[in-house]
């Protein structure tokens, strides 16, 4: 009998970290440094890939003209050329993820550490993400920590 009251008397907490990341001068600082970051790496590539094409027209002009070996060295020589074009598109990426990965991160425990401040000192059981994908929360039952959120996070 007494069970029920005191599933009553606690305290149940929502917030959506989606809305609140968005609004995080962190993660517009965030968002600005990834562009100019992606910008490099798309630059660099273009670099390359222009400096193979201007090799491989160069090619085929002397192509007919030119001695065997000196061909095949040609070749080879545009060869690598792609390969590390290819190489260089790989390691942007991961770079690129690493780097977006570490600053979501520092952003996401940020947010953490607001949540969990925020949940003992208001006596919460739960706080619960509703980006998360849980199928319900009934804001009746729940209080919605968004604004105290955003006040702990200084936005």
């Amino acid at each position: 009998m007494l069970a029920p009251l005191s599933l009553m008397a606690q305290k149940f907490g929502h917030f959506n970290s989606q809305a609140i990341i968005n609004i995080m001068p962190e993660y517009a600082t965030a968002q600005q440094e990834l562009q100019v970051l992606g910008k490099q790496y798309e630059d660099d590539l273009q670099r390359m890939q222009d400096e193979f094409r201007r090799k491989y027209e160069e090619y085929q002009k002397e192509q007919a003209n030119l001695l065997d070996n000196v061909r095949a060295r040609r070749e080879a020589e545009l060869q690598d050329l792609s390969e590390r074009i290819q190489q260089s598109a790989q390691d942007n990426q991961q770079a690129y993820q690493k780097a977006y990965q570490e600053k979501m991160q520092a952003i996401f425990d940020k947010v953490t550490a607001a949540v969990k401040t925020i949940g003992e000192a208001g006596g919460y059981v739960y706080i619960m993400d509703v980006t998360s994908g849980i199928p319900y929360i009934s804001e009746k039952l729940s209080v919605d920590i968004t604004p105290e959120l955003k006040k702990a996070l200084g936005i």
